[in-house]
């Protein structure tokens, strides 16, 4: 079954009281990835949100790319959904299932944040996330119906979400990137970058 798009008509003829489950994907953009806040403030907002509505799900991130899945009263729901895609901090974005159900998923998570990067993760959560590999590196724009659902059957069995908040490092996607590649390389650019200066060096004596 392929993706389907932002209209709500599969829930045109449900009353607003039935319990209903969305799950999007989005792509982060450029100027939000700059953000070194932006993830606890999304963590936040959604948590505050959600709670008065009666809203639960889950909210993953990783590779730039957002799923988020959200149930709860089809009224709250699609109130949420115009919120949601309204948003300039994210683009692209793209509904993969809107459906009825019978129960919630993730009653008890409150919207946690869950980060898809292998890198973030501690040693206690590898082993769990290790049934994720298959959907890594996250793309999910474009992932069938059955594929999304294989999906939420394995992150809804988590006893914790697999990703670590190190002291001293924010969610920034660039900075922690960077921060991933330089600190096990540190010396490495350090040589390189004394060997840049000696080049630039010899260069000039040359032309003097």
């Amino acid at each position: 079954m392929a993706p389907l798009t932002h209209t709500v008509d599969p829930l045109e003829a449900v009353e607003d009281s039935a319990l209903v489950q969305l799950v999007y994907v989005s792509s982060i953009t450029l100027s939000t990835r700059l953000k070194a806040s932006i993830f606890d403030e999304v963590e936040g907002h959604a948590r505050d949100y959600n709670e008065q509505h009666g809203i639960t799900g889950t909210l993953c991130y990783g590779n730039g790319h957002f799923l988020q899945c959200i149930e709860g009263e089809k009224s709250n729901v699609l109130a949420l959904q115009k919120r949601i895609f309204a948003d300039s901090r994210h683009k692209n974005v793209q509904v993969l299932l809107l459906r009825v159900i019978d129960q919630r998923s993730f009653a008890d998570w409150r919207m946690r944040l869950l980060f898809l990067e292998r890198w973030l993760w501690s040693p206690a959560t590898k082993k769990q996330a290790m049934q994720l590999s298959p959907f890594l590196p996250f793309a999910p724009h474009g992932w069938t119906s059955k594929r999304t659902e294989q999906f939420l059957q394995i992150i809804k069995t988590f006893d914790s979400p697999p990703h670590i908040k190190a002291a001293g490092i924010t969610y920034n996607a660039l900075g922690n990137m960077f921060r991933h590649i330089a600190a096990p390389h540190q010396a490495f650019l350090i040589v390189q970058g004394f060997l840049s200066v000696l080049l630039v060096v010899a260069l000039i004596l040359l032309y003097l």
